[in-house]
């Protein structure tokens, strides 16, 4: 095996009744060991980054905003809108410590889109450029984000291959990717090298990773089998409190 299985509380689903500092905390006492988020621009990164130096939590990621749909940086002729909130997201990361953004692509089809994405994805690369900062592109499934930009594993490892280079990685979800792909596995070990997260929720209800078409308990074990070295993020929706649920984790390799 290659070692302890460590998870992440997604802080845009878990704890959402509480703010944001005060989630990071909540996350701390339940256990994890580590957080992430969606959207924390509504909250002083001051009082973010004070929650983590108190709790020691690392804050793995948080996205760049969503604007009138689910991002911006596939959308040909808004480059100017998709760059500002790159560097929105850039500016928050550093000043938090996060160590990833997602940058999301938004509802757009074609090469155009194609070719505005990945010049996004260089602007971003060199905002990014010496800061310990990497980003990371996420496939959606066509049943939550019919029509988004980026829909399989596949077509995200082109994009990260024409654009070579090391400090851009596959979000890895497991439930978005069982909807359009399957062989979670077998896909696994195939795109490993580019994974840079993972995120587990149930398949179909997206609820806690302890039911429906995916089996975690092997799951886990495979991705502990191929030493995957980073956090596992719990990106689910509560079946009803987020402490009731937390059970699930249990599934863990031990």
């Amino acid at each position: 095996m290659g070692g302890v299985i460590r998870f992440s509380a997604n802080l845009g689903f878990l704890w959402t009744e509480l703010t944001l500092p005060d989630a990071i905390r909540a996350a701390a006492s339940a256990g994890f060991e580590a957080v992430e988020c969606h959207w924390p621009y509504n909250t002083d990164p001051a009082l973010v980054k004070a929650a983590l130096d108190e709790t020691g939590l690392p804050m793995l990621g948080l996205n760049t905003v969503r604007g009138d749909g689910n991002g911006l940086s596939a959308l040909v002729g808004r480059e100017t809108e998709a760059r500002a909130a790159i560097d929105q997201a850039v500016d928050y990361a550093i000043a938090i410590g996060a160590r990833n953004i997602h940058v999301m692509a938004g509802f757009a089809s074609g090469e155009a889109a194609h070719q505005t994405f990945v010049a996004n994805l260089n602007y971003a690369l060199a905002r990014v450029a010496g800061h310990d900062i990497a980003l990371l592109i996420e496939p959606l499934n066509h049943h939550d984000a019919p029509g988004y930009f980026l829909q399989t594993a596949d077509q995200a490892a082109e994009i990260i291959a024409e654009i070579n280079d090391p400090n851009l990685k596959l979000m890895f979800d497991c439930y978005h990717l069982q909807i359009m792909q399957g062989d979670i596995s077998r896909l696994l070990d195939r795109v490993l090298p580019i994974i840079g997260h993972i995120q587990i929720a149930a398949v179909p209800s997206r609820a806690e990773p302890d039911e429906g078409e995916l089996d975690y308990r092997h799951i886990l074990q495979h991705i502990d089998m191929i030493e995957f070295k980073g956090f596992i993020g719990a990106e689910y929706h509560p079946r009803s409190d987020t402490e009731a649920g937390l059970g699930w984790r249990r599934i863990a390799p031990k």
